[in-house]
């Protein structure tokens, strides 16, 4: 065998591969059968190590630490773009007249190649005879940092290109981050109890600029080619999009989002059209860039103040701003959860001015050490929530004169007072409706117990009460529910059952007819079987099919409300975390009020059907475990609902015991266990499909 040959092969086989999935995300072959080749490859160039390997995909899972980086002068200077600070269609309007005028031809109608202003690191990538030799930072415009053995750890940069041996290429470009790859290495850093990054930008460019490249290759990066530095031996097309398309077939990333496009017009529709798509792009952007097309009257129009005149940015609104944290209040959700908000100085960000941001809960408002006084960042992107994203250490001299009283805390200082205790916060009560809170072990949220009687949460429960597989209750939907509550009309189930014609026949969109149907429908459901009024109650944790367990077992609504928590774990399937939810629900005074109200003959009149001894109606999915990962179509809470009706039980983390995780977009560690375990994933569709069954 001819050992050179065969490595070369190798490379050629597996660089051939990362093209595939990591830029056109098109895998070839499954994972094992790349490991194997993989492999093969790593034992001949340890076997032989004479042969030359600064081009071998080997070269990409990090080298030893470095000490420094080392200065690297650009042979042809990074220099800065010029930004048009009006964010509206006159930047675009301003650049393309800037440009006619500089070229003396005011009535010309120009082409520009338009191209996304990626948020993320710029870096120059040296090429000689196709093959990669050095990478360095953009760091002053005139020298930058070596950071070759980092950026080899990127996948989707080539390490040889393809066609082309010109003596030098330099390839320059923007590393960064997707947000999948973002959320995904953040999810596994706190599962592993490890610092997590603040957002894709500082996480590209931290990575970048790691000592130990090592860990720089654990961090998921992308890059993405926008032009040229020194070009020796390579002759070079007319057009700038041309280069752009030769960089392409030559294997190097190049965004498929660009345009040539002609005159002011074609520059303000671009501009308009990446911003209708904006939030739905894998990764950051903060603009989009324009450039005059034509490299001779690029090199006619030249330079100003080492600025070029043929190219400038035109931003959108930030996405991300620092302000202060004024205070701290606690935010009730329509199915109890308790969320921390951060109250801060209104601050203009993501297209709108911001003075609330989620700090989602308690254990991430205690990661990142929020407190009051704080200078922080704030992230907002189109209709996302805004968020905090982390707290600014070291804030500038500028911002501390604007809030002098923010916190001045330097690098490592230790904060004063206690972290973040919502319980203590609240005394552990609910602030809409005084109802004790609860968190769950292994849940993240508090909760507060008071679903049938807390105004927070007053349609969830009536639509839930409501439901088919509840006290079904035909025509109460969700139109229906919001006008009764928001008219002050229903404030708990209780109130259903002394609606009149009239008060019904006056709302919206009703009429007699539709109001004597659902006074029907109510009137129908005053004689429920007992599992299906226990289900309606809405009690955590208890499904469709543990209602009918505790129906079966106790028989009568009473002998279930006076039980504690032994006596409930003596039936087979409720745990310890079910039986707490049981009797935290009914050890809160006001859902019994709201139950006795329901049962009192004169107000409510609803009388559930004793249930000892109904005989075990198999469910679809009974006995099947379910982990929910990602985004989906509908809520969490929605699609665990779903689940336990059918059954299923809906765990919070993935074991040998797992039969079944659902993963929607954006899927995290949860699916990555999966994967190591080999349990069955289902996607979207085929959760949806999964959720027919009847």
């Amino acid at each position: 065998m001819d050992v050179a040959k065969r490595i070369a092969r190798l490379r050629e086989e597996i660089e051939k591969h990362n093209h595939q999935y990591y830029v056109l995300d098109k895998p070839l072959i499954p994972d094992a059968e790349y490991d194997k080749l993989f492999r093969e490859l790593q034992a001949l160039e340890a076997q032989h190590p004479e042969v030359p390997t600064a081009d071998s995909p080997t070269q990409r899972v990090g080298g030893k630490l470095l000490d420094a980086f080392t200065p690297v002068r650009h042979a042809v200077p990074m220099l800065s773009i010029r930004t048009e600070t009006d964010i509206s269609d006159g930047g675009a309007i301003s650049f393309d007249a800037r440009v006619r005028r500089e070229l003396g031809e005011p009535d010309a109608i120009i082409e520009y190649a338009c191209e996304l202003k990626f948020d993320g690191l710029a870096v120059n990538l040296r090429y000689e005879r196709g093959v990669l030799v050095q990478a360095a930072t953009r760091g002053d415009g005139e020298t930058g940092e070596d950071v070759t053995q980092n950026v080899r750890t990127i996948h989707c940069i080539p390490l040889h290109l393809h066609g082309c041996d010109a003596p030098v290429l330099e390839v320059r470009g923007e590393v960064y981050m997707s947000r999948r790859d973002f959320e995904r290495y953040n999810e596994k850093q706190r599962a592993l109890g490890l610092p997590t990054l603040v957002n894709p930008r500082n996480g590209a460019a931290g990575s970048i600029r790691q000592l130990d490249p090592a860990l720089a290759a654990r961090r998921p990066l992308s890059f993405f080619a926008y032009g040229l530095g020194d070009v020796q031996g390579w002759k070079l097309p007319a057009t700038h999009s041309a280069v752009l398309d030769m960089l392409d077939r030559m294997g190097v990333p190049v965004s498929k989002e660009r345009a040539v496009v002609q005159g002011a017009g074609g520059l303000v529709e671009f501009h308009r059209r990446i911003a209708a798509m904006r939030d739905s792009l894998p990764f950051d952007i903060d603009g989009v860039v324009y450039k005059v097309n034509s490299l001779a009257l690029q090199a006619q129009l030249g330079f100003v103040t080492r600025e070029p005149r043929w190219a400038c940015a035109h931003k959108y609104p930030a996405e991300e701003q620092m302000t202060v944290v004024r205070g701290i209040d606690i935010q009730v959700g329509r199915t109890g959860k308790l969320t921390p908000v951060a109250k801060l100085e209104p601050v203009f960000v993501g297209g709108t001015t911001v003075s609330n941001a989620t700090l989602h809960n308690e254990d991430e408002t205690r990661r990142k050490d929020v407190r009051i006084g704080d200078t922080v960042i704030v992230r907002r992107a189109g209709d996302v929530i805004p968020e905090v994203v982390g707290v600014v250490l070291d804030p500038s001299t500028s911002l501390r004169e604007v809030y002098p009283e923010s916190n001045r805390r330097a690098q490592g200082e230790r904060k004063r007072g206690e972290p973040f205790d919502l319980f203590r916060l609240l005394h552990g009560k609910c602030p809409v409706c005084g109802s004790a809170i609860v968190r769950e072990e292994g849940e993240a949220d508090w909760r507060c117990t008071g679903g049938l009687f807390c105004p927070a949460q007053r349609k969830q429960a009536l639509l839930h009460f409501a439901s088919r597989r509840a006290m079904d209750i035909e025509g109460l939907g969700d139109k229906l529910v919001e006008q009764l509550v928001d008219g002050g009309i229903v404030s708990t189930p209780a109130d259903l059952y002394r609606l009149d014609l009239n008060t019904l026949a006056n709302l919206e969109r009703m009429g007699e007819k539709s109001a004597l149907n659902l006074l029907a429908a109510i009137e129908h459901s005053k004689q429920p079987m007992l599992a299906r009024f226990i289900y309606a109650l809405g009690i955590r944790n208890v499904g469709e099919a543990t209602a009918k367990d505790l129906a079966r077992h106790f028989g009568q609504l009473k002998n279930l409300k006076d039980a504690d928590e032994e006596q409930l774990q003596r039936i087979p399937d409720v745990g310890p975390v079910v039986a707490q939810s049981i009797v935290a629900f009914f050890g809160e005074k006001h859902n019994v009020d709201v139950i006795e109200d329901l049962l009192d003959e004169k107000r409510g009149g609803v009388t559930p059907k004793e249930s000892a001894g109904e005989p075990v109606e198999e469910l679809p999915l009974t006995g099947k475990t379910f982990v929910l990962t990602g985004t989906l179509g509908m809520s969490r809470d929605e699609a665990k609902a779903r689940l336990e009706a059918l059954g299923a039980k809906v765990a919070g983390s993935v074991s040998k015991k797992t039969d079944y995780v659902v993963a929607g977009t954006e899927a995290g560690s949860k699916l990555d266990k999966a994967q190591e375990l080999n349990v069955t994933v289902l996607g979207e569709q085929d959760f949806m499909e999964l959720l027919e069954l009847k």
